[in-house]
């Protein structure tokens, strides 16, 4: 039996990567930045009688964040304990287990984890009642669902999906019968809706700009809301300073192309590592962490290659 809730919708808030120090090359700032973006969100939500959900990815680095921004979190989230579901960056070597930060927020009871794959909570709206699913990274999307007497089915991902600018991502967009909404999180660029048969595929982006870019330059950091029977997801954006008050003032790196940009974007990050690894305080591991898709082949490897790295520096 699924918790039931009397609202009119959802608040969606895609992958906040919480962080004490600004991750990539953010200025210093970043983390009051994000808390006033998720504050702004919550204070929408209970305006507009929605349940607040974050789609993944609610941290930057899965574990060792400071006491203090733990607490920051807490004191943040009592009051609206919203759902959580886990992203990729909310677990350790693609395990969510008891010692990262985000089991900590769940164990104080200041959010509502989403972390197995299945239905997660029932909405009772004024239209009529929404079951809202949830398949946190790693776990599967189902192929139908057997949607009984609902009025609608919502379900959360935070997957790789194939979007018109992530055309080599290895999840297809394909109808679900029994689900009319599949929301993701996980791709920060804004894409357009796709419909696929029943099923309306919506991937928003995320609030936090992460990538010192010229697509990034030129979006507007917000989070979205779905109502029943809404045709598109209404955007809310949220509190955020101009592009050039975050980010360095140098210039710009040159543009990928828009299918070949996640072919390099392993390497730009190696890049970003070797030269803010000091001022950012981010390792190998966490940078492997936050970008090895646990679901590739070559994620063992990647990760044996860097044991035995470890042991020949401790040698």
């Amino acid at each position: 039996m699924v918790e039931e809730i009397r609202a009119r919708g959802l608040m969606l808030i895609p992958d906040a990567h919480f962080a004490s120090t600004p991750p990539g090359q953010r200025l210093e700032g970043f983390l009051e930045q994000v808390l006033a973006k998720v504050r702004a969100c919550l204070e929408h939500a209970e305006e507009h009688d929605l349940v607040p959900v974050f789609l993944g990815d609610l941290f930057h680095w899965p574990r060792e964040n400071p006491n203090a921004l733990l607490v920051a979190l807490i004191e943040l989230f009592r009051l609206w304990r919203p759902f959580v579901l886990v992203g990729n960056h909310d677990k350790y070597q693609a395990r969510y287990t008891q010692d990262v930060s985000l089991a900590v927020l769940e164990a104080a009871g200041a959010v509502r984890v989403l972390g197995e794959p299945g239905p997660a909570l029932a909405l009772l709206t004024p239209q009529g009642r929404v079951l809202v699913g949830a398949s946190p990274d790693g776990a599967p999307i189902p192929h139908s669902f057997d949607r009984s007497d609902e009025q609608w089915v919502v379900w959360l991902t935070h997957h790789n999906l194939n979007f018109p600018d992530y055309d080599d991502k290895p999840v297809r967009l394909r109808e679900i019968p029994g689900v009319d909404w599949v929301i993701n999180g996980h791709l920060h660029r804004p894409q357009p809706m796709q419909v696929v048969g029943g099923t309306r595929w919506a991937n928003p982006g995320n609030i936090t700009r992460l990538t010192f870019s010229r697509r990034t330059m030129e979006r507007t950091p917000a989070a979205s809301v779905w109502l029943p029977g809404a045709q598109e997801l209404e955007r809310f954006v949220v509190p955020h300073l101009p592009f050039a008050a975050v980010f360095p003032d140098q210039e710009l790196p040159p543009e990928e192309e828009a299918g070949k940009e996640s072919d390099s974007l392993f390497l730009h990050g190696l890049e970003r590592l070797a030269w803010r690894r000091t001022a950012e305080g981010a390792g190998l591991r966490e940078f492997l962490m936050a970008n090895v898709n646990p679901e590739l082949p070559e994620a063992r490897l990647v990760w044996e290659l860097y044991q035995e790295v470890v042991r020949d520096d401790a040698k």
